[in-house]
């Protein structure tokens, strides 16, 4: 505890009624256990103080209904059971019980964590349930299922070499060499063994018979499912640059990705990035603060321009030319040749390797070949069911209608595909609810935190609250008055009371 800060109070030895207001919060502890304590009305309610996501303050967030948000991303948490429920955490908060006498309040046991199945009983059970991704959607959607009481057979067909990793952290904390690697895996190796969840890495699958409701796998194997889940996400956009050396060239998506640009970084000192993309920024800021020289090379008049407007734009690029990253907009990288790498207007520049980041495309092929709808994205409806009953699709693939703007969609956002994961788990065991989460990113660079809630394509229509150049603003979309979308820096809790606006159609 810093020196000027004040003690907590501890719930067990009494706190007054009047210390909480109705919708607030109170930061303290239970015994030697952080812990909140929240009012609705007549009701109070102890929890955990910390999100189980990325360990963010509660009480820093805001209160949604019977739910606590977390301020850092988003996580939403049952006041009443601790229970996780909407991504990116997956674990539940300690629940204490709350005794009221007279007019203080006391904290007392320990409540029992949700058993699975709280929810309800299930109305479709399928005989067995295939996932065929290895990202966050697929492991969301297999956590939630045992969460939800399923107990036949999960099995999870993943191409890459590792469990499903923290996929943010890879161009984040972890590649700025901030994040341990055992920070990385979503759960660790005995939770698949524990969760009776069978993932089998390095197994590519190459069919879906729907006919047969079988998979076909490139090794010859095949797997039955009563039920199927597609969420193979998405690939980075690959370059051909005339010259260039494959092996100097990375992309990030993966675990071994991030590696493999960790390994170069270690020995050489100048990168060129191409792209002004969120990953091709937040890889120059990492890999800035790793010490080497950065320069990017991108097409666009400002970095992240089409997304978030000219004055984030510009803000973000001040941001990187303050840490001494060097760029080159308006141009792109016509040939590499060793070192020198040729721009589109006549200059060169000197770089020992490239890290590409030009956006990604979603990997339909699989769910084309079976004949399933494919619109931009794999078609699915309101329940992320596919044009095959049964088989379901979330993530980066999948593309379905927005019920704000009435639109199809299809969102590149990790949270969002943890979240349709949860949905269309849900929808697996018959519960037919809709996939309604606002869409939700962030993105950090050095030390500041961009989150951005809803989505907007396009606005005739930027508000501008507060500073930024403090760093400290809310930044509103607008289209025709209404509010698509809202960024902000260093205010959290706009941001969660925006996204909560947002879900009740404001």
């Amino acid at each position: 505890m810093a020196k000027d800060e004040a003690p907590r109070p501890d719930f067990t030895l009494g706190i007054a009624v009047t210390a909480v207001e109705d919708g607030g919060m109170l930061a303290g502890r239970v015994g030697d256990e952080d812990a909140v304590l929240a009012r609705l009305g007549g009701e109070f309610f102890a929890v955990g103080a910390h999100c189980t996501h990325y360990h963010g303050p509660l009480a820093d967030g805001v209160i949604v209904g019977e739910t606590v948000r977390c301020p850092w991303h988003h996580a939403c948490f049952s006041l009443r059971t601790g229970d996780a429920v909407h991504a990116p955490a997956l674990d539940a908060i300690s629940c204490w019980r709350v005794d009221r006498r007279g007019d203080t309040l006391f904290v007392t046991e320990k409540l029992p964590a949700p058993a699975p199945g709280a929810a309800g009983a299930i109305s479709a059970a399928p005989a067995s349930v295939v996932i065929v991704g290895g990202g966050g959607a697929g492991l969301a959607a297999a956590d939630m299922l045992r969460r939800e009481g399923y107990d036949g057979p999960i099995t999870m067909f993943s191409a890459d070499d590792a469990p499903p990793p923290d996929r943010p952290n890879l161009s984040k904390e972890y590649l700025a060499g901030k994040a341990k690697e055992d920070w990385i895996p979503l759960r660790e190796p005995d939770y698949y063994r524990q969760n009776r969840i069978d993932l089998r890495l390095k197994s590519r699958v190459s069919a879906i018979d729907t006919a047969k409701r079988e998979v076909a796998l490139e090794n010859g194997d095949q797997q039955g499912f009563g039920a199927l889940l597609i969420a193979t996400g998405a690939d980075p956009v690959r370059l051909s640059i005339p010259g260039a050396d494959p092996a100097r060239v990375f992309y990030l998506r993966t675990f071994a990705d991030s590696n493999a640009i960790i390994a170069a970084a270690q020995s050489d000192k100048r990168v060129v990035i191409i792209g002004a993309s969120f990953i091709g920024l937040e890889v120059s800021a990492s890999l800035r603060t790793r010490g080497l020289h950065v320069e990017v090379v991108a097409p666009e008049r400002l970095p992240l321009e089409r997304v978030l407007g000219p004055e984030l734009g510009q803000f973000v690029r001040g941001l990187h030319e303050a840490k001494g990253v060097v760029f080159h907009l308006g141009e792109t990288v016509t040939r590499i040749d060793g070192r020198k790498v040729t721009l589109s207007g006549g200059g060169t520049i000197d770089a020992d390797f490239a890290v590409v980041g030009v956006g990604v495309r979603p990997l339909v092929e699989l769910a084309e070949k079976a004949g399933l709808a494919i619109d931009r994205g794999i078609a699915v409806n309101e329940f992320l069911e596919t044009s095959v009953p049964g088989i379901f699709a979330a993530g980066d693939a999948a593309r379905w209608r927005d019920p704000r703007s009435g639109e199809g969609r299809r969102v590149e956002h990790w949270v969002v595909a943890e979240r349709m994961g949860q949905t269309a788990a849900r929808n697996i065991l018959g519960r037919r609810e809709p996939f309604e989460a606002v869409p939700f990113f962030w993105s950090r660079h050095y030390n500041v935190s961009i989150n951005y809630v809803g989505h907007a394509e396009k606005w005739d229509e930027v508000v501008i609250d507060g500073d930024l150049g403090a760093r400290r603003c809310k930044v509103a979309y607008k289209q025709q008055g209404r509010t698509l979308a809202v960024a902000t820096i260093g205010r959290s809790r706009e941001s969660l009371r925006a996204e909560a606006r947002m879900e009740h159609g404001g």
